[in-house]
């Protein structure tokens, strides 16, 4: 009986982590896609600003700050860091009701440092509600809450900035609150190796920089890092090359919401089948890895035929060019679509193999998993500033067979 309501008590703990999270980042995310287009609208001799830059420096500081965030995490405790960092999210999103050129950097800082906090501390909470048996479900039941972000909100106009600005950060506020509605499943609320960690005085941060030299994390940072290139993708640079192709109508700016609907109904239905389906067995995890390359694959196919190579670099105004079909919205939502489906293969299956090889370390391994692809995002941001659409797609194809033989050969030596 004792063991049945434990159980149950870590289930709930996993369902409002993920319906948290999902406020924050439907918020957060809702922002992310639009950014770069609205602010092409409202640069002027007050404010100067580029949402890739802006996003470059959140995953570049992201990156770094995750060297120090199990520490906090261990300190204050994960429930407290995730209310924390929530609200630098929602900090970052209020910015934007009236931005300035200082503040909408300032911000980006901090949103970079609450997110190594928030990121930390979630997987500090997945891994203390789990076991070896529950892992790979909890992972697909919280993917599949956070990923429905991308179908909440769709603002077909930008023009009333305010207003939409201030409708999402209430909505981040409620989503912080809700961590706090996250009870302790068992006596500690940390994992067992941060207290003993804590208690002993070793350096947590030693810890991961000891976890990231291992020959498991060796071979999956590139599978993690994969996963930081094509979330810079989807979540930034698709939306904004939909929004600048002039040949989709008068209503192309309106398509990026849609777009991000599509992409969160893949991640949704990834999520579902590959997290609930998945017994945390790991001889099932290398064919859903697999469908998740074959299917970005062919998404990156049809992005290069379908959207107009100078798109994510092309002004307000947007872009008349050509790719090599004539510019079909259905192909474009599709992509969209498949994007979101591709990175749920991936990253459900990393958030359970971390969460199974390292789970007595679990604040220290998800602490280098989050340093390894948000530094990947922060690059990919960066080179997305000047690279034509392309090369982008080049990389991505690159690193998806890169990142993919890695994970089966790492899945073998776990073996």
């Amino acid at each position: 009986m004792f063991t049945k309501t434990v159980n149950g008590r870590k289930l709930r703990n996993i369902v409002i982590l993920g319906f948290a999270f999902m406020l924050v980042f439907t918020a957060f995310q809702t922002c992310e896609n639009i950014e770069q287009t609205v602010i092409k609208s409202f640069n002027s001799s007050e404010f100067h600003g580029s949402g890739y830059t802006s996003m470059s420096i959140i995953y570049g500081v992201f990156s770094v700050s995750n060297l120090v965030a199990p520490s906090v995490v261990a300190v204050i405790g994960p429930q407290f860091s995730m209310f924390l960092g929530g609200l630098l999210y929602s900090a970052y999103i209020a910015m934007f009701i009236h931005p300035y050129t200082w503040s909408f950097y300032t911000a980006s800082v901090l949103v970079g440092v609450g997110a190594a906090v928030l990121w930390t501390a979630q997987g500090n909470v997945l891994a203390i509600n789990s076991d070896n048996h529950t892992i790979g479900r909890n992972s697909g039941i919280f993917w599949a809450l956070l990923e429905m972000t991308q179908t909440s909100l769709c603002f077909p106009s930008y023009k009333d900035r305010q207003t939409v600005f201030i409708s999402l950060t209430v909505i981040s506020f409620i989503g912080c609150f809700l961590f706090f509605l996250i009870r302790k499943p068992d006596l500690e609320f940390y994992s067992p190796k941060v207290t003993e960690f804590l208690l002993r005085g070793k350096s947590i941060e030693f810890q991961a920089c000891k976890l990231s030299m291992t020959k498991e994390m060796l071979l999956l940072s590139f599978s993690i890092g994969y996963t930081g290139l094509e979330l810079t993708f989807y979540s930034g640079v698709y939306g904004t090359c939909i929004g600048a192709m002039n040949r989709f109508g008068k209503d192309a700016k309106s398509l990026i919401g849609i777009s991000g609907i599509c992409v969160g109904i893949g991640e949704i239905l990834g999520g579902g089948i590959f997290g609930f389906l998945n017994k945390s067995s790991r001889f099932r995890r290398n064919p859903v890895v697999l469908v998740g390359l074959v299917t970005h694959i062919v998404a990156f196919y049809l992005v290069f035929l379908n959207i107009a190579s100078d798109a994510p670099l092309a002004p307000e105004a947007g872009t008349d060019q050509e790719a090599f079909i004539s510019p079909s919205v259905s192909v474009a939502l599709l992509c969209s679509f498949l994007l979101g489906f591709g990175d749920s293969c991936y990253n459900t299956q990393l958030l359970s193999v971390v969460g199974f090889l390292f789970r007595d370390n679990s604040a220290p391994a998800f602490a280098v998993y989050k340093f390894i692809q948000s530094i990947m995002a922060a690059l990919a941001f960066f080179y997305s500033n000047f690279l034509l659409l392309h090369w982008q797609l080049l990389i991505l194809v690159l690193s998806g067979f890169l990142g993919t033989f890695s994970f089966f050969l790492a899945e073998t030596h776990s073996m």
